[in-house]
């Protein structure tokens, strides 16, 4: 993160770690960073840090604020540069901002009953059958579990209620019974059947 080092003759080196958003600085404590010095304002300065370089802005300061010697009502920061706040002197020593993302512990599968005759038990239905295991994280579950998107003009996903991954029926899809002429027929033809009278 953006990090400036106060160099104030007579005072020891202090260190201020900028944060994202407005840093303001002044002698009254009220501010993020007070500076208890006679030369700095009440509200001296407010340095914004965000996705680019940090800037600085003047708020009306009886001394004034200077980048490098210059008067500034506001001005982009670099490294290397030298802030003053009246007659305090601040040297910036990075710009650099980090943003960190946070790590999520994903939950781990729970492991499945398995039934005498080999079949598994969903683990969050412990007396309902698992129809569906997870392609990435190998989870087990049945019907209720899974979570279902139904895209318009698609077929329905399937998806891991843990990791949101496809899931598939255990035991591959389920085969449809190939329909045969006869059954066609059978379904929306009916025939009386004509049996031959014996002679």
């Amino acid at each position: 993160m953006a990090k400036l080092i106060i160099k104030t003759e007579g005072a020891p080196d202090r260190v201020i770690q900028l944060h994202l958003g407005a840093n303001r600085f002044g002698r009254s404590p009220e501010n993020h960073f007070p500076i208890d010095h006679p030369t700095v304002s009440a509200r001296h300065c407010e340095i914004s840090v965000g996705d680019g370089a940090p800037v600085v802005r003047d708020c009306g300061s009886t001394n004034g604020t200077f980048v490098n010697g210059e008067l500034v009502k506001e001005a982009t920061l670099m490294a290397g540069q030298t802030l003053h706040l009246g007659e305090v002197e601040l040297f910036v020593e990075t710009t650099e901002v980090a943003l960190a993302i946070p790590k999520f512990d994903m939950p781990h599968p729970t492991p499945p009953v398995v039934r005498e005759d080999g079949s598994l038990l969903c683990p969050r239905h412990k007396e309902t059958p698992a129809t569906y295991q997870c392609t990435h994280c190998l989870e087990v579950m049945c019907d209720d579990c899974v979570h279902r998107l139904r895209r318009k003009g698609g077929k329905v996903l399937k998806l891991c209620p843990l990791c949101s991954h496809p899931c598939e029926r255990i035991g591959g899809a389920a085969k449809k019974k190939k329909k045969t002429f006869l059954g066609f027929l059978q379904q929306t033809v009916k025939l009386p059947f004509i049996s031959k009278r014996e002679e």
